[in-house]
């Protein structure tokens, strides 16, 4: 088992460093932050001077070639490379030291400061809705499997395909609306529609949890809809596979009661396909939590990304998606475990 975990953390370098050559191109090509603070300096009515926009290229490392603007955005370092343009760094560059690149928005602020205070808050919601998305897609997937054709099964299904088809901004922004009026109607605060706590995360962690969790629950809701209904048509028709296969029927045969088949050989089979669709959950939470963000007011990652994809900010989009693809990797490192318990007939050796 020990071995199956370092073989597949090593093998996720090549595809992190293989991901981020892509992206940084992207960003890169779509993206120019240089032109867009020149305009901004333009709306003065006065002219910029070439001496302004060289200083703004050197802050951005915009002055060299884009394959040395990742080199230094990864190593940061010039030692291993000669490149035509030579110069040294301003020391806040370089993700293997630590650092994530210079923000638009200025020297004083540090993007990796601000990924580290974002991080948890944005980690939190995106673990509680895959959480919730799985549990709820389990339980609606045997519900409609073991009460095939049913009232429930037909009921279970269109409400599914009802939250595959609505649009996640769309629903977030009625639930929010809902949950104003209902407590401008009930004359309560039990809802809270903006912004992730009220202490700030001060205080012991139970009061931090306390305290976050009314907070917690509208967006935990709207981010984890597409995700289960998806999972739970993967369950339904796992679930119904299991049920008619042969070791299952035996079991029945031989007088062993239908709550035992259910949960010690038919629910056990039926979750493998959840543990292979769980990362991809994960990774649609984190592509979701944009949005999600910005609606109910909370200053994690989806917020701070959207901010620099406003900005053209090229090192913070960059540090948001790096840390995307490293949860999401976590997420199917660990699926690959979950097959072991799953099904004994796998073992990592």
């Amino acid at each position: 088992m020990v071995v199956f975990i370092i073989r597949r953390i090593l093998l996720m370098v090549p595809v992190l460093v293989g991901s981020s050559i892509l992206a940084f191109v992207l960003i890169d090509s779509s993206s120019d932050p240089v032109a867009q603070q020149v305009f901004e300096l333009q709306q003065g009515g006065e002219e910029v001077p070439q001496s302004t926009i060289d200083a703004i290229e050197a802050r951005l490392y915009y002055d060299r070639s884009m394959p040395e603007r990742y080199w230094l955005w990864l190593t940061g370092s010039d030692d291993l490379v000669v490149w035509d343009n030579e110069g040294e760094t301003n020391g806040d560059i370089g993700v293997l030291q630590g650092e994530w690149g210079p923000s638009t928005e200025g020297s004083s602020v540090d993007v990796g400061e601000e990924i580290s205070e974002r991080f948890w808050i944005t980690l939190r919601l995106v673990l509680a809705a895959t959480i919730a998305s799985i549990g709820i897609a389990i339980l609606t997937g045997v519900l409609s499997a073991v009460r095939q054709y049913s009232k429930l099964d037909y009921s279970l299904t269109f409400i599914g395909f009802l939250a595959l088809a609505m649009p996640t901004f769309w629903f977030a922004q009625l639930l929010k609306e809902a949950a104003i009026q209902l407590n401008k109607g009930l004359n309560t605060g039990i809802f809270k529609t903006y912004g992730e706590g009220s202490t700030g995360f001060r205080g012991t962690p139970w009061e931090v949890f306390v305290d976050s969790l009314p907070f917690l629950i509208l967006p935990t809701v709207a981010l984890a809809l597409t995700g289960y209904a998806a999972m739970s048509r993967y369950q339904r028709a796992s679930m119904l596979e299991v049920l008619n296969s042969d070791y299952v029927r035996l079991a029945r045969a031989k007088g062993v009661r239908n709550r035992t088949v259910m949960r010690r050989h038919a629910l056990r089979t039926a979750l493998i396909p959840i543990a292979t669709f769980a990362p991809i959950s994960l990774a649609g939470a984190m592509g979701g939590v944009i949005v999600i963000e910005r609606i109910f007011g909370w200053d994690g990652l989806g917020g701070y990304s959207y901010d620099a994809i406003i900005h053209g900010d090229t090192f913070a989009m960059m540090a948001y998606l790096l840390i995307s693809g490293i949860v999401v990797l976590i997420g199917v490192l660990v699926s690959d475990l979950l097959y072991g318990v799953l099904d004994p007939r796998i073992r990592y050796e």
